[in-house]
């Protein structure tokens, strides 16, 4: 089945600055606010707990919103979803700012995720209507992960200086700043992208979770992006509570693992043409034995150092980037007509994966070494390689009826 597909003028440098903005900001939102969560209990007069559940439930708004969202983008279109979602972020952010009480705080926390949910949706359905198996979406889905991957060591530094020269306020009315130009830009620049044809069909999304593929490839991406996860959660306790990093020798660390993310995108596109999608997730997932393996040697034989603990995960880096890069287009393949639910359940199933399964590794193995990602990294890795294998099994019949 032919699908109707609507021109979209921008080229692949100009579609990134006009995508990454919303990508970055539902991420910022969560990371930005860190610092000054110790304080809110006071400033709202309110309990600890209660200003835990801001965080929480906008970790479970931003996945549950986009299960949401993601069938209305199918139905009224990606512009219109996008739009309205950064406007309800851009007034959510400022009504946290110049909240007076905790549960109105919390409302508007709420609203905020919402709004980064339909953001969030929105562009990557666009992503999928416009560059749906072709070689750009490689460089996008890379280049978004690995910028990514800078926000949780950027986000919650950040926070802290304008907290502290212009108040915890300060850093919610700087989201609603930071998302008002991209909102504008997209405003002039972001056209619909929704399938022509789409709108006189209303195709089930049961199939999605029937496919095989859609769960091998949201699995492999659970597994690239969760073994970062965990080593974004363990890394301060193991090279500054451990290794005795300085604050700037750690961030210089960090930053050097999310770097080699960026600089692997650079070559994922060739890479793609020549091994598909299949073929690099799994060398991702060998990548991430590999690091798994020389981390539990450094973990060991030795004490955690630079070279025994980021060095492990420059190998598992390059991983990550080559599962990441095609995982979408694996998961989504057969579902273009209902991109924006397919999308939705693919980031929320594995965000879910992340966070579960993340957090069990931190907090049931030793938070202040390496075996939570060690333990992450080769579970989840080889689940995805059964599962690869399971699909090649499967289309084997097929390749041999197709021959004969």
């Amino acid at each position: 089945m032919t699908i109707m597909r609507p021109a979209w003028a921008c080229s692949l440098s100009a579609a990134l600055l006009l995508m990454a903005p919303f990508d970055i900001l539902a991420s910022l939102a969560m990371d930005i606010y860190l610092p000054v969560v110790p304080v809110m209990p006071a400033v709202l007069n309110t309990t600890p707990s209660i200003v835990q559940l801001s965080l929480s439930l906008y970790m479970v708004m931003l996945g549950v919103g986009q299960v949401i969202f993601g069938p209305v983008s199918d139905r009224v279109g990606r512009r219109p979803v996008l739009l309205v979602g950064g406007m309800i972020f851009i007034v959510a952010s400022l009504g946290a700012a110049w909240s007076e009480t905790a549960t109105v705080f919390v409302v508007f926390r709420l609203l905020q995720a919402a709004g980064a949910s339909a953001m969030l949706v929105a562009t990557f359905a666009t992503v999928r209507d416009i560059y749906a198996d072709q070689p750009e979406s490689v460089v996008i889905y890379g280049l978004l992960s690995s910028v990514l991957a800078f926000v949780p060591a950027v986000g919650p530094i950040a926070g802290a200086l304008i907290s502290e020269f212009a108040g915890w306020r300060a850093i919610f009315i700087t989201l609603a700043v930071l998302a008002l130009p991209a909102l504008l830009n997209a405003g002039f620049r972001w056209r619909e992208t929704r399938p022509l044809d789409q709108a006189r069909r209303r195709r089930s999304v049961l199939p999605i979770f029937a496919s095989l593929a859609f769960w091998v490839y949201t699995l492999a991406f659970g597994a690239g992006m969760g073994t970062f996860f965990v080593f974004f959660s363990t890394a301060p306790r193991v090279l500054m509570g451990r290794a005795n990093h300085s604050g700037a020798g750690f961030s210089m660390a960090f930053a050097s693992v999310a770097l080699i993310m960026v600089v692997t995108t650079r070559f994922s596109r060739s890479l793609v043409a020549r091994w598909g999608v299949a073929g690099c997730v799994a060398r991702g997932m060998v990548l991430l034995l590999c690091g798994a393996i020389l981390l539990g040697m450094g973990e060991l034989l030795g004490s955690p150092s630079f070279s025994t603990f980021i060095l492990p995960m420059w190998v598992m880096a390059v991983g990550i980037v080559f599962t990441v890069s095609v995982t979408a287009n694996g998961a989504l393949a057969h579902f273009d007509d209902i991109a924006g639910s397919a999308v939705a359940f693919y980031f929320c199933i594995q965000s879910l994966i992340v966070s579960v399964a993340g957090t069990l590794a931190v907090t049931l193995l030793n938070g202040d070494s390496a075996w939570p990602v060690i333990w992450y990294a080769t579970t989840m890795a080889g689940v995805v390689l059964a599962g690869l294998v399971l699909l090649r099994l499967r289309r084997i019949p097929a390749e041999k009826a197709v021959w004969h």
